[in-house]
C-alpha cells in the first residue's frame, strides 16, 4: 500500500526507498534521495499522518536518509505531497486553540524550548548567540557575518539617538541587547520568559562589564515602563493569534510619543494556517507563524502606524542550513549532553524548517512602527548611507 502511494505521487525528483525486503525507485528526473526504512511497521503511521509521524518516526530511529541526506528527501516529499488541512471552520478553531497563550502558558511554552541547556545552542549558533534569521547581504557569507549584518540593519531601522531607552521584548541570551549597548550610547532593557536565558544573559553582562544593560524575567503583558525604541526579534511567533492585538496595544503603551518599534517575525506569505503538529508538540508549543493579513489586522486600531514592512525571502533557509551544518559538526558533544533521541529531534527540526523556508510560503517580516509621523524618514535612504 505504501509503495503504491509513493508510485502515485512521486512525479518530481527520484526517490529510492530501501526496505528490509527490497528496494523501490520512484520518479525519473531531478533531485535524487534515498530513504532507508529500518522498521517497516512505521509505514502505516507515516501514510496516515505525514506531518506528525514523519518526524516522530525519525526521532525513534525507524528511518534515515543515507548518503544523499535528509534535505534531499524532505525536498522530494514536500514537493510531491500537498499538505492537506481540515475545512475552514475546523482550521480556524484549531488555530485559536493551539495558540491560546495566556501569561502562565507562555512561561511554560517558552521553558519547553529555551530552557534547553545553553551549551546545546552554543554548539551551533554564531558567536553572539543570535537565535533568529540572519541577513545574507552577500553570497557566501558565514553565519557570524550574516548575524552582524542583521543587527546593523535592525539598528538602522530603529533610528537610535544618544540617550535613548530601548526595550528588547524576548531578548533571548541578550544578543541584540549587548550589540546595541556596545555600539550606541543607549540604555537597553531585555525581557525574557526563560530562566535559563536570563541566567546566561546576567553572566554575560557581568563578563562584559556593561552598566547600561539590565534584564528581567517578565512577559510583555507584565512589564512596565516607557521607551524611545522597542525591538522584538523572533518573539512574536510565540504570541498566538488570540493575543496579536493585545501585543501591539502593549507595544503602543510602552512606546513614547516619538518612539519607533521594529518587530521581526517569521510569517506566511499565503493565507493563515495551522502550525505543524509535530513542531507544535516537540519544538514550539503554542507557536504560530502569522500571515501578513493577520499582522495588519492586529496593528489596526492600536494607535501604531506602519512605517515600513520588509519581506526577507530565503534568508532563514540559508540560516538554518548553516545551523544544521554546525549542529552536525558537534553532534557527538550534543549526544553526550542530551542523548540520541534529542539529537534526532533537533536535526529533523532544523532540516524540515529549512525545507519549509525553501519550498513553502514561509518568510520573515520586519514591521517598523511608530505612534506619529516624524520619527521615521519618508524614504529608505537613511538605511543605506
Amino acid at each position: 500500500m505504501f509503495v503504491e502511494l509513493l508510485e502515485k505521487h512521486i512525479k518530481t525528483g527520484i526517490l529510492h526507498l530501501h526496505l528490509p525486503g527490497g528496494e523501490y525507485t520512484f520518479g525519473n528526473s531531478g533531485t535524487e534521495a534515498n530513504w532507508h526504512v529500518t522498521d517497516p511497521s512505521v509505514l502505516g503511521r507515516i501514510a496516515r499522518d505525514w506531518e506528525f509521524e514523519l518526524g516522530k518516526t525519525y526521532m525513534e530511529g525507524a528511518w534515515h536518509a543515507g548518503t544523499t541526506g535528509i534535505h534531499a528527501l524532505l525536498e522530494i516529499l514536500r514537493s510531491n505531497f500537498a499538505v492537506v488541512e481540515p475545512g475552514f471552520g475546523l482550521r480556524t478553531l484549531a488555530r485559536l486553540l493551539q495558540q491560546w497563550n495566556r501569561v502562565t502558558s507562555s512561561y511554560r511554552n517558552v521553558s519547553h524550548h529555551y530552557d534547553v541547556p545553553e551549551p546545546v545552542f552554543r554548539r551551533f549558533l554564531d558567536q553572539e548567540m543570535f537565535y533568529s534569521c540572519a541577513y545574507f547581504t552577500e553570497a557566501g557569507m558565514g553565519i557570524d557575518a550574516a548575524q552582524q549584518a542583521k543587527a546593523r540593519h535592525i539598528a538602522g531601522k530603529l533610528l537610535l539617538r544618544p540617550g535613548d531607552r530601548i526595550l528588547d521584548i524576548g531578548c533571548g541570551w541578550g544578543s541584540m541587547v549587548f550589540w546595541l549597548a556596545s555600539h550606541f550610547d543607549c540604555e537597553v532593557t531585555g525581557i525574557t520568559l526563560s530562566r535559563e536565558q536570563l541566567a546566561v544573559a546576567e553572566r554575560e553582562k557581568a563578563r562584559r562589564g556593561l552598566s547600561n544593560v539590565r534584564f528581567e524575567l517578565a512577559d510583555y503583558r507584565e512589564h512596565k515602563g516607557r521607551y524611545d525604541r522597542i525591538v522584538s526579534i523572533g518573539m512574536f511567533e510565540h504570541v498566538g493569534r488570540p493575543f496579536h492585538r493585545t501585543y501591539f496595544k502593549r507595544v503602543y503603551e510602552l512606546l513614547k510619543q516619538d518612539g519607533v518599534a521594529l518587530i521581526h517575525t517569521i510569517g506566511r506569505a499565503g493565507p493563515p494556517g495551522v502550525t505543524n503538529r509535530w513542531i507544535r508538540q516537540y519544538i514550539f508549543p503554542g507557536g504560530s507563524t502569522p500571515a501578513l493579513s493577520e499582522l495588519a489586522t492586529a496593528v489596526e486600531g492600536t494607535g501604531l502606524r506602519p512605517t515600513d514592512i520588509e519581506v526577507w525571502r530565503l534568508h532563514y533557509a540559508h540560516t538554518l542550513q548553516q545551523w544544521f551544518q554546525r549542529f552536525q559538526l558537534h553532534r557527538h558533544d550534543i549526544v553526550n549532553l542530551m542523548q540520541e533521541e534529542f539529537c534526532r529531534m533537533w536535526e529533523f527540526y532544523l532540516a524540515v524548517c529549512e525545507a519549509a523556508f525553501r519550498h513553502s510560503d514561509l518568510v520573515v517580516y520586519q514591521l517598523q512602527l511608530a505612534r506619529q509621523h516624524g520619527p521615521v524618514p519618508v524614504t529608505r535612504n537613511y538605511l543605506y548611507k
